[in-house]
């Protein structure tokens, strides 16, 4: 049990909502006499994440929504990659409107921030290039509605925190390996080992590597990927964690943009499943590398500072093939031609890092225990986007399509020259935040904190040059009251702030977006503590919301506008264990989109979802697990801009998706207490759906299989 020590009082300044640091009786560092040693093997056993406030708080004493999916459900369910693992999370659309670009979005809006062990990364334009491993990860946390508080910017949809795996005090290792539909290979290893007697240095590894073909014409995907991390102590009060990841991810007959899928007339296409737009040439290969290092140190038995530093790189080579029409026309094309293509190539160089230096502790007042965190950081990047021109004068590219779906070899390679600039990009993002958790009473607990962020980009696009700086100070307010022993009650409120990447008609970028969210709900504990169950209502206000406008027919470039969007629901969340056999996770959300006149907008968003994820061991043969995952999603529909361009536009064409529902499905064998033998199944009702109708979608894939042995020690 840890002691406590008298240090620091935080209080909140009126009428500014930050928190000011105010020392009541000591300094924050304590005799040594009193401190007690630093123990890196306890707090590898007892982590605690932090993602919401930056607080020890559980998810059942945090005043927002929080999903979690573990590496355990990743694994049973077999989702070895991000794409996957989200769509097990409640409330949570995972929009694969490209084979290789993804945008995640909750509550009607996209997920722009991220999290990676509690330290916000912000994401531009919220797109996720490629395909991303999930095995690195021991849990992936979704935390929904807005939560500028600890990535310093966001907007109402919500935040992903991906939680890194770390050493563990014994010796573990785990090797997989999967064979599945499409001839798709995959072998995966995790190994953890103290290297000491002691336990007070340990690493581990863990490494995946992936191949396979595709449903879709001419795709094909390899992946591979590697995770190193070492932690250990330093001295009495300190420890040290440095961690290294790569991956390489290569995909040959990607698609650019998507299939068109209506007609002029407004009449929705329909094409086999496995229809693409791809030609052989084309493929979009992807390098990640991050690395980060912490070093935390005690001041006191209730006082930690840590100081941490985020790397990442990202760059992208790619030889890409877009189709588009002015005239696809049933009645005019009956045969299904009329598509025009066009071939692109955009080589992408993106770095950036991130420096956090927070203080974080307890402290007593007014005869009770509270809790506070205050931080800075400062990040930047540098992003640079080439581009491969092509002869204007070389007809061999422009070729006759012929009927959809044609061939892969219907239109040849471009004659590429050298690549040249495109465009430029540098961000710098500097922040100050704080939050205090005040226990007012044994059941009244209420959370206030500040963000101020300056954020600041400069580059050329397009021949013109940009430079901006904005500043932001936005306040965060929550409240808990503990009804019963096993009801507890909250409210959260907090301001939105979110730079946008995106141009209007004249080609500068838009103004930042900017509201506020606000949520009410109640968490209650059943089962002995054993089911969790949340009931949310929410509600947001997003002013000047970039949203595509068309296209502009002088320039020929994309050009978005400011729309005003409110969007408000309930959600539903149910996750546990029912008895010794049985564990659920059921979630549900309805929703509305509504603009100022309060007409529907952003049609594509499901107004309602539901997950349900069940698995139980056999009673009477524990060796045995089955499980079921199950995802609805009611109806949508979107303007297809692949066929001309915005609504209102003489080739307007409405596409719409009924509302569906897949089903997953496994079953695990434990052989021995060390070998595992595990059957998935995918879609095993074989729905044929729309991956997604964001901007443009194609066929997700049909029912598919695969089988895993594992072995561990």
């Amino acid at each position: 049990m840890r002691s406590r020590v008298k240090g620091v009082a935080v209080v909140m300044a009126a009428g500014m909502g930050c928190v000011v640091p105010v020392f009541v009786s000591t300094a924050l560092a304590a005799d040594d006499a009193t401190l007690e040693a630093v123990l890196v093997t306890a707090k590898r056993a007892d982590r605690v994440s932090k993602g919401a406030t930056g607080l020890d708080l559980a998810i059942e004493d945090t005043p927002q929504s929080i999903s979690v999916v573990t590496a355990e459900q990743m694994e049973k369910f077999g989702t070895d990659n991000i794409n996957d693992a989200l769509r097990l999370a409640t409330g949570i659309n995972v929009e694969e409107w490209e084979t290789n670009r993804t945008n995640y979005m909750s509550r009607g809006f996209d997920i722009k921030n991220t999290q990676i062990d509690g330290i916000g990364l912000p994401n531009n334009w919220g797109i996720v290039t490629g395909s991303m491993d999930s095995f690195g990860y021991d849990k992936i946390e979704v935390i929904r509605g807005a939560n500028g508080l600890l990535t310093g910017v966001g907007n109402a949809a919500g935040t992903i925190n991906y939680v890194r795996k770390r050493p563990t005090n014994d010796v573990q290792g785990y090797l997989g390996v999967t064979l599945g539909s499409w001839d798709t290979k995959r072998i995966e290893a995790d190994y953890s080992t103290p290297f000491t007697e002691s336990g007070s240095w340990a690493g581990r590894v863990v490494a995946a590597a992936e191949e396979g073909d595709s449903w879709l014409r001419g795709k094909s995907d390899e992946r591979a990927y590697v995770y190193g991390v070492i932690d250990g102590q330093i001295g009495e009060r300190g420890t040290l964690t440095l961690g290294y990841s790569y991956q390489d991810a290569n995909t040959d007959g990607n698609m650019w943009g998507a299939i068109v899928l209506n007609y002029k007339d407004g009449t929705q296409a329909e094409f086999p499943r496995s229809s693409s737009t791809t030609q052989d040439w084309s493929f979009w290969d992807t390098e990640n590398q991050t690395a980060f290092a912490e070093f935390t140190y005690a001041l006191s038995d209730s006082w930690d500072v840590r100081l941490s530093y985020n790397y990442r790189s990202y760059e992208d080579d790619s030889k890409l093939f877009y189709v588009y029409t002015d005239y696809f026309d049933r009645g005019l094309n009956s045969d299904d031609t009329g598509l025009l293509p066009w071939p692109g190539s955009w080589p992408t160089e993106d770095e950036s890092s991130l420096v956090d230096l927070t203080v974080n502790g307890e402290f007593d007042a007014w005869g009770r225990t509270h809790e506070a965190i205050l931080g800075v950081s400062y990040s930047r990047s540098q992003g640079t986007q080439f581009y491969r021109p092509f002869p204007d004068d070389d007809p061999s590219w422009y070729a006759d399509l012929g009927a959809f779906p044609y061939a892969g070899n219907v239109v040849p390679e471009p004659q590429w020259e050298s690549a040249i600039v495109d465009s430029t990009m540098n961000q710098r993002l500097k922040r100050a935040y704080g939050a205090t958790r005040l226990a007012l009473t044994d059941r009244f607990t209420a959370i206030a904190g500040f963000n101020w962020a300056e954020y600041h980009r400069d580059g050329e696009s397009g021949g013109a040059r940009f430079d901006q700086t904005e500043s932001e100070l936005s306040p965060y307010a929550g409240v808990t009251y503990q009804l019963t022993d096993n009801l507890l009650a909250y409210a959260s409120y907090s301001d939105i702030y979110q730079p946008q990447d995106q141009d209007d008609v004249n080609g500068n970028y838009m103004d930042p977006s900017k509201g506020v969210n606000y949520e009410i709900g109640v968490k209650a504990d059943w089962l002995d503590k054993r089911l969790l169950t949340t009931l949310a209502l929410f509600t947001a206000e997003q002013e000047n919301l970039a949203t595509y406008a068309g296209q502009d027919p002088e320039t020929g470039q994309y050009y978005y506008v400011g729309l005003d969007v409110e969007s408000k629901g309930v959600e539903l969340e149910a996750t546990g264990r029912l008895n010794d056999y049985v564990d659920v996770v059921f979630g549900f959300t309805a929703l509305q989109l509504e603009d100022p006149q309060g007409a529907d907008t952003y049609t594509f968003v499901p107004r309602r979802t539901a997950n349900l994820a069940i698995s139980t061991t056999v009673p009477g043969l524990t060796q045995l697990e089955l499980g079921l995952f199950g995802r609805w999603q009611s109806d949508i529909r979107t303007i297809d801009t692949t066929n001309g361009g915005a609504e209102g536009s003489i080739n307007t064409g409405v596409v719409r998706q009924d509302s569906y529902a897949t089903l997953n499905f496994f079953a695990g064998w434990d052989i021995t207490s060390h070998a595992s033998l595990r059957f998935n199944a995918n879609n095993l009702t074989d729905e044929k759906y729309i991956s997604s109708l964001y901007q443009v979608g194609y066929y997700a894939a049909p029912a598919n299989y695969s089988v895993t042995f594992g072995y561990r020690f």
